[in-house]
């Protein structure tokens, strides 16, 4: 099975600008991604970008770097215009790697893929995990996902989904102690004939409420498998805390 990885790679995060071009532990952030993904089994890996300074540090330490429209709203739009300028096959899997992901497991990477091969009448697969306490349950900036018997999502939420009536009418700062919720993590596989379809739609309006892209695809009946993932995934840099975090984290290693 043949895949490419894409790093979608901005220089304008409004949280924390220049977060590609970051240093953790003597190398850029976008480096530190870019040699993740290089351990998966992808065929390759390429970073796509808008900007001349993460274009020029990324072929410094031996990238391929596609330079993309400034004019994208999303990585999918950025994925999209990658497969097309690569001459991607329509059936051709391609993996969306944020670019604030340093500390991605390949594993999960060789996952996604499998999983769309595997899945035909999917036409994204994505991966999620449990969680274990009430402040990720009701974080809206923790997404969750509901799941159906085949591992097909019914839906994405920045709301606690499924809502535990009984429960949180006794109390709504402790963990239900009957059912399950999964934060979905954001990594994605496609096909390249999805990605060409995705840009032709608008924006969907459950989309626009959640600030949540994966919606357009089931907004227009594209099925979305999710499986728990094959390992922990740790969580991306948002924040200058995050930054300390993952410095922290591989100091430790060093």
């Amino acid at each position: 099975m043949a895949y490419t990885v894409v790093i979608p790679a901005r220089y304008g995060s409004t949280r924390l600008p220049g977060k590609p071009l970051l240093e953790i532990q003597g190398k850029t952030m976008v480096q530190r991604v870019w040699e993740q993904a290089g351990l998966s089994g992808a065929d390759q890996v390429v970073i796509a970008t808008d900007d001349r300074r993460i274009y020029e540090v990324a072929r410094a330490f031996g990238a391929q770097v596609c330079m993309t429209s400034v004019e994208h709203a999303s990585g999918t739009d950025r994925l999209q215009e990658v497969s097309a300028e690569l001459g991607l096959a329509a059936d051709h899997i391609v993996i969306n790697v944020q670019g604030d992901e340093p500390l991605i497991p390949p594993q999960v990477i060789d996952q996604v893929a499998a999983n769309l091969n595997e899945h035909p009448p999917a036409g994204i697969a994505t991966l999620c995990e449990d969680i274990d306490g009430v402040d990720d349950l009701i974080n809206p900036n923790v997404v969750k996902v509901v799941s159906d018997a085949q591992g097909m999502a019914l839906y994405f939420s920045r709301a606690p989904i499924p809502w535990p009536r009984d429960a949180f009418m006794q109390a709504r700062n402790v963990m239900p102690n009957v059912g399950r919720w999964y934060r979905h993590i954001g990594l994605y596989a496609y096909r390249v004939a999805f990605l060409h379809q995705f840009v032709s739609w608008s924006p969907a309006p459950e989309e626009q409420l959640e600030s949540l892209e994966q919606l357009r695809a089931l907004h227009n009946g594209v099925g979305i498998h999710v499986d728990r993932a094959a390992c922990n995934v740790p969580a991306g840099v948002d924040t200058y805390d995050d930054l300390l975090l993952v410095r922290a984290l591989l100091k430790e290693k060093c």
